[in-house]
């Protein structure tokens, strides 16, 4: 059964994580270095923005980047730090943190974005001659001759910005955003929108001009809360094999680059759906909230896949 034998195939070839908070160890993390250490661009797109586990490893993936593989920018998809004067408090310690991020966008105004914020502020005073840095919009954003309206438009403008920041500055860049907008789309599809949008995104624009320059990592959970309840996904859902190749085991890197016998390369390389939670998530109709339009190896270089979740916290 393909199904099955994807499972086996994942469990024998899976990295079991063991980290649960930020500051832990990052010895679990170790198999996804040599993975993308020469990247120029590694995004983390998260399957759903609400979750404390997602975040965490989220976060745990920039440190590990920062600390043992020389990427020196973190962009923040959604929002410009600058404007919210969080560039500035991490390099030099000025402003109040939990009021700078008020200002942000819903999302991000979390316990787990404020724990990111004061370790970047912790690892300046570390390192104050080798710093890390929040991205900044470009001087003068790109113009094309054709240019879609629209979330189609946005998707470019989310590529433009982030090459052009990874231009000027030199650094390895890691981009913390949604899996809607990090996954390799050429095109790819989201519901439940009315209609649903299928076009090209920020993945699809990056791969195109960096290649393997552009890495994508795909943050995916199986059930548990995001304040409503998240039940398990539904067989015709990827993560359902996902999930059933987690066992006992709360969390797992899988490089989907590694040679894989041809019943596990036909279902991983199949067209497929995977859960995208977004803010209007309804649980009731729980299948019409997916990426489709593309396979769990086009979408994503890597995945990171966490069985159960629990809401973010938000900032008090």
């Amino acid at each position: 059964m393909p199904v099955r034998t994807a499972a086996e195939w994942i469990r024998k070839n899976s990295h079991a994580l063991a980290g649960r908070d930020p500051d832990q160890p990052l010895e679990d993390l170790r198999p996804l270095a040599p993975l993308v250490r020469d990247a120029k661009i590694v995004a983390l797109g998260a399957a759903a923005r609400q979750t404390r586990e997602l975040s965490v490893v989220a976060h745990r993936i920039v440190r590990l980047l920062v600390e043992q593989e020389g990427f020196r920018t973190v962009a923040l998809e959604g929002d410009v730090p600058a404007r919210l004067g969080l560039d500035v408090h991490v390099a030099t310690g000025e402003g109040d943190p939990r009021e700078l991020l008020a200002e942000a966008r819903a999302f991000w105004q979390t316990r787990e974005i404020l724990d990111l914020v004061g370790w970047m502020r912790s690892y300046n005073q570390r390192h104050p001659e080798d710093p890390v840095r929040f991205a900044q919009p470009p001087d003068k954003p790109l113009r094309h001759t054709a240019r879609p309206d629209g979330l189609a438009a946005l998707e470019r403008t989310l590529a433009d910005d982030v090459v052009s920041w990874q231009e000027q500055s030199d650094d390895k860049v890691v981009y913390w955003g949604g899996m809607a907008h990090t996954a390799v789309g050429d095109p790819r599809t989201v519901s439940p929108s009315q209609p649903p949008e299928t076009h090209r995104n920020m993945g699809g624009y990056l791969r195109e001009r960096l290649g393997s320059d552009y890495r994508s990592i795909g943050l995916t959970l199986a059930r548990g809360s995001i304040g409503v309840p998240l039940p398990a996904p539904g067989a015709d859902f990827v993560d359902a094999v996902l999930s059933a190749a987690a066992a006992d085991r709360a969390g797992y890197i899988l490089n989907l680059r590694a040679p894989r016998p041809e019943p596990v390369r036909r279902l991983l390389d199949a067209p497929t759906r995977t859960r995208l939670i977004g803010p209007s998530y309804d649980p009731q109709d729980d299948a019409a909230h997916h990426l489709a339009g593309g396979a769990l190896a086009t979408w994503f270089d890597i995945v990171v896949h966490t069985e159960r979740v629990t809401p973010a916290r938000p900032l008090p």
